[in-house]
């Protein structure tokens, strides 16, 4: 069984599992599901370091828009095989 079809077979038990197995699932996963979401010192003094870069107008920021167009044109450059 692939990866993909573990998944779509978990996410649709999921959906109609009863409370008490819910619970019982979260339990043997909770110390992972915690765990996958903190962030490193080192992430943390990145987040940091862009921000106060930020606040105070050093570097360039970019709005989602142009975030989109800079995406586009280099998955582009890459088909194209630039």
């Amino acid at each position: 069984m692939t990866t993909a079809s573990i998944k779509q077979r978990l996410h649709e038990y999921i959906e109609s599992a009863e409370d008490k197995k819910l619970k019982a699932i979260y339990t043997l996963l909770e110390d992972d599901i915690e765990d996958e979401h903190q962030l490193t010192d080192e992430q943390k003094a990145e987040l940091d370091r862009r921000l106060y870069n930020y606040q105070n107008g050093i570097g360039k920021n970019y709005t989602w828009e142009e975030t989109v167009v800079h995406i586009d044109q280099e998955l582009q450059k890459r088909r194209n095989g630039k």
